[in-house]
Parts: C-alpha cells; sequence; structure tokens
C-alpha cells in the first residue's frame, strides 16, 4: 500500500528493452536506499514496481507489457525523472489517500493555469472514468495524492476532465512542477470512492430488473 505522499525524484539512468520488456534504473538517493532490499515495492510515477537489483545507487526495476501499455513509463527515456514512493509500513502517518499503486488509465494535461503561489492543472481522463470524478474527492495523479478542486463531464461524446490546485511545496517535490500541456500522468481512482459508485451502479441496475 501507498499514501501518495511523494518522498522524492529520482532520475532514470539507464534503460533495457526486450520484446514487450523493459527494465529500467534509476538513481536512488541514500535516504531512499535506506534498508532497500530485492523484493521490495517501490512506486514509479504511482506504479508499484519490485526491486530486481541494488547496486550502490542504481536500483534495477522490471516492466511488464501490461504496465507499458497502461502507464506512462513506457514512455519514459533516460535523464527523464519519477516520482518516488516506498510502500508503506503498519504505523507510518498516513498524509495522504490509501492507494495501491495499480495505474487504471493515463490523462493528458490539456491546460495550465499560473497564479503567484499555486497552479492549476486540468487533465482529460477516458469517458468511463468519468463516472469516478467528485468534487473534493481524492485522485493520485502520478503517484501524488490530490484533492480533486473541479470536475466538467464530457457532453456530446466529449472527454470528462478535472483540476487539481498545486502549492508550491508539491511543485517543487515532484515532477508536475515541469508538466506541461500535452504530456500525459498516471491516474488512479480513489478505491473506496471506486467501491462505492459500483456498489451503487449495481444496487440500481437490480432494481431495474
Amino acid at each position: 500500500m501507498f499514501t501518495g505522499i511523494v518522498q522524492g525524484v529520482a532520475e532514470i539512468v539507464a534503460i533495457h528493452e526486450a520484446e514487450e520488456f523493459r527494465t529500467h534504473v534509476v538513481a536512488l538517493p541514500e535516504a531512499l536506499r535506506h534498508g532497500l532490499e530485492p523484493g521490495a515495492s517501490v512506486a514509479h510515477n504511482g506504479v508499484c514496481l519490485t526491486v530486481t537489483r541494488i547496486e550502490d545507487e542504481r536500483v534495477s526495476f522490471d516492466l511488464m507489457r501490461e504496465t507499458l501499455r497502461i502507464t506512462n513509463l513506457g514512455k519514459l527515456r533516460e535523464g527523464d525523472q519519477v516520482n518516488i514512493e516506498r510502500a508503506a509500513r503498519f504505523g507510518d502517518e498516513i498524509g495522504g489517500h490509501a492507494m495501491s499503486g495499480h495505474v487504471m488509465a493515463m490523462a493528458e494535461l490539456v491546460e495550465l493555469d499560473e497564479a503567484p503561489h499555486n497552479r492549476r492543472l486540468w487533465f482529460e481522463v477516458p469517458p468511463e472514468l468519468g463516472r469516478f470524478l467528485f468534487d473534493k474527492g481524492y485522485i493520485g495523479v502520478d503517484g501524488i495524492s490530490l484533492t480533486i478542486g473541479a470536475v466538467k463531464q464530457g457532453d456530446a461524446g466529449a472527454a470528462p476532465r478535472f483540476c487539481v490546485d498545486l502549492i508550491p511545496e508539491t511543485l517543487q517535490r515532484t515532477t508536475l512542477g515541469d508538466r506541461a500541456p500535452g504530456d500525459w500522468v498516471n491516474i488512479e481512482i480513489d478505491p473506496q470512492t471506486q467501491a462505492v459508485v459500483e456498489t451503487v451502479e449495481r444496487v440500481l441496475a437490480g432494481r431495474e430488473q
């Protein structure tokens, strides 16, 4: 389990490609490597990956076909950076919201509004995720626990959109400070929201039968 509180940003220093498979290597600072062992779970842009090798600061992770298809990790190149969060432990403070590290889809950054002390980002999501978006609800964006500021449900086939407002701390500590329109981010819907929506849908469908 993860909390959506990014602990640092790491650079991808090597990528090894194979058929529908990729190993990428990140340079993890000492603070993020402490106690890390092969087999441990580490979130990269919100994607739960397993440590396969540790060589000093260079830590390797394998990416399977489905991960490359659904997430933005397959679009990254050497020199790019990813948001990093170690798996939560019992007793840790939950500063964000519970996240599984299982990304559901990608969303495109379509609009960016700058202000003196914050930034508003608008993302467009696949239509099937629109029913899980609510004002002031939780959402995971590239592994960051964020609160939805507003939602615009698509009309006449248009894709739904939502926005988040970022404070300077988030912009400084994560990769969202470097995002520009046209970039793609990983999306994880709040599991509790998903469970409630799908339960209500099943109940209503049962009543209509």
